[in-house]
């Protein structure tokens, strides 16, 4: 019989996070969440007043800043808790109402960037000379006056902050459709049983040792999405056609601008990751083959993808385990680095394991106390591998927010999946060091090949596969349900090569990826990959130097533009250089594995 998960409130303390470290109790919240509401009236007092004066302009400023605090507070509590058992009406609720107040509350200072940028410049020099204060900003109104040709008037930025609720409808349906209304159905197990599908156990499904369990989990799961195939349609077309009105009311020329100019970036960063990944397509193919090769399969099908290739070896860690090799394995980061590690684990910064309605999955929150990481930790090697992981997010929102000013310490997303992912290198090196079995060693290397084909070959694939259907909304040509399968069924016969069988089933994937509603996002996975396989390939080379420039880049927060930042740790995105220099090493896994398989 299987264990049954605890329920919240029978988890051991010192396995969950510290929430109280935000506040000791709901009530606390409450009077906090009382005084924020309280400042959207304070926006009047500035509205039409932010030329005035230096002094007025600084005011103004340094009042988001603690407002910004408060919010990351009252934020972060709600989600936290709310995520601690998703199912408690009260938690739902408290967050609920947090975000419903951002709306508001983005929509009361509407006005506040339409004024900045037609202040002009000469007047800004003046209040730096009269308010030296004002000069921490620089660097934030630059931002605000590179954004002069996407402004609009206060009224109309009013009106499409108002509206965002609803043009956000889109994600939030597919949201609810794919979580929460479609059901899955119930398959042989393997070992005599049945087990129903879910979500949360379709990974493991895939990666079972019995083809037979996969092949039904592929062709169950996607008999579901098939039968809402249209409706799914729809919505990923309402959610490009946002993008879309976004883009034409904010004077862009296309959607794919819009997303990367907010966040800085070249259009040619997203364009050199597909083209450099499409010149070197012979290596996905070398691996799809040894894949087919290994398992000894006359046809490699879509469902084999995940199947377990070397067999006869099993790594379970406890999670004091996980902790102490993840500390060690960062040994070349450094004392301090490995100090705020530490603090971490011995400070309930973690939630660390599953019970029941806890959200799925992991992540990690960089609140201003502290941050705050989300495990549902199994013992497995990959559950070791996520830890280092978001601990590296953990530790990057740490020096952001302890080194910068409150008005740079976000780093942009083009970032965030550089620090992570250079924490799991830094483990794979030091798993492969310390290994002499052959076998644990080709499963290691497996993973590590597991990791570039999902993390740069497959998000790849994603970017190109959104870039693509943009670009048709944008010509004018719908995206059916027909035309979109069409779509994906072409970009995984590119991506995979003539060894694999692509079963009809998926041509639907894209009809199940959720980062499809995030708007130019799933790029950033391959680029940030990139960028970590170049920069722990520099620690551990130079050591202690280019461990300095990379706490430089970690304390960066968007006190500059994202590759301005990675050049700080040594590391050039504007150029093909990092992802071809990653592609390397996977190709150098592949060279190993294929000797060690021979």
């Amino acid at each position: 019989m299987a264990e049954e998960l605890k329920k919240r409130s029978e988890v051991a303390k010192e396995t969950t996070w510290a929430t109280e470290d935000l506040y000791a109790s709901d009530e606390l919240w409450e009077e906090d969440f009382n005084k924020v509401q309280e400042m959207i009236g304070a926006a009047e007092k500035y509205r039409g007043h932010l030329a005035d004066s230096a002094e007025v302009l600084y005011s103004f400023l340094k009042e988001s800043d603690e407002q910004s605090i408060l919010f990351d507070s009252l934020f972060s509590y709600a989600a936290r808790k709310h995520d601690e058992d998703t199912a408690e009406p009260k938690y739902q609720a408290m967050r609920s109402r947090i975000l419903s107040f951002y709306t508001k509350f983005n929509t009361a200072y509407a006005f506040s960037e339409p004024e900045m940028v037609v202040i002009p410049e000469e007047t800004y020099l003046a209040f730096y000379e009269q308010k030296p204060e004002l000069r921490e900003y620089k660097r934030h109104i630059d931002r605000i006056l590179r954004m002069r040709p996407h402004t609009l008037s206060e009224r109309e930025e009013a009106l499409i902050a108002a509206a965002g609720e609803a043009l956000d409808l889109a994600s939030e349906t597919f949201s609810v459709l794919n979580d929460a209304d479609m059901k899955f159905p119930v398959i042989q197990d393997g070992e005599g049983g049945e087990i129903r599908i879910t979500h949360g156990n379709y990974a493991k499904l895939m990666e079972s040792k019995n083809r037979e369990v996969r092949k039904s989990a592929f062709e169950a799961m996607y008999s579901v999405y098939d039968q809402f195939k249209n409706t799914s349609a729809s919505l990923l077309y309402g959610q490009v056609k946002k993008q879309m009105f976004y883009a034409q009311q904010f004077h862009y020329h296309s959607n794919m601008e819009h997303a990367l100019f907010h966040n800085e970036i070249p259009i040619e960063v997203y364009k050199n990751l597909i083209s450099t990944v499409h010149a070197n397509m012979d290596k996905m193919y070398r691996y799809v083959a040894l894949r087919k090769k290994l398992l000894g399969v006359e046809e490699l099908h879509m469902y084999d993808v995940y199947a377990p290739i070397v067999s006869g070896v099993e790594m379970k860690f406890s999670f004091d385990e996980a902790k102490k090799l993840v500390y060690d394995a960062l040994s070349p980061m450094g004392e301090e680095y490995r100090a705020l590690l530490k603090e971490g684990f011995e400070n309930r910064w973690i939630d660390v394991y599953e019970n029941e309605g806890k959200r799925s999955g992991a992540y990690s929150s960089g609140a201003m106390i502290h941050p705050y990481v989300l495990l549902n930790y199994s013992g497995t090697l990959d559950s070791v591998f996520t830890l280092a992981h978001e601990m590296g997010h953990a530790l990057h929102s740490w020096y952001s927010n302890h080194k910068q000013p409150v008005v740079y310490t976000n780093y942009r997303i083009f970032v965030a999946e550089v620090a992570s992912t250079c924490n799991e290198a830094l483990l794979m090196h030091y798993l492969l060091e310390r290994t002499t079995d052959k076998k644990e060693r080709a499963y290691l290397i497996n993973h590590a090949l597991e990791e570039f084909k999902g993390t740069l070959y497959r998000q790849a694939m994603f970017a190109e596969f959104e870039m693509i259907i943009n670009e048709m909304a944008e010509r004018g040509e719908a995206l059916t349900a027909e035309v979109l399968s069409k779509t994906y069924h072409d970009l995984v016969a590119l991506y995979f090569g003539e060894n694999m069988v692509l079963d009809p089933q998926i041509d639907l994937e894209w009809s199940r990826i959720p980062h499809f509603y995030y708007n130019f996002y799933v790029y950033q996975y391959a680029t940030g990959y990139s960028a970590a396989t170049a920069l722990s390939a520099k620690i551990l080379a130079e050591g202690e130097s280019a461990v300095k420039d990379y706490i430089k880049f970690l304390s960066g927060g968007c006190s500059t533009d994202p590759i301005s930042l990675l050049k700080i740790a040594g590391v050039d995105m504007s150029t093909a250089e990092p992802i071809e220099q990653a592609l390397k090493v996977f190709e150098g896994y592949l060279d190993e594995m294929e000797k060690l398989t021979e």
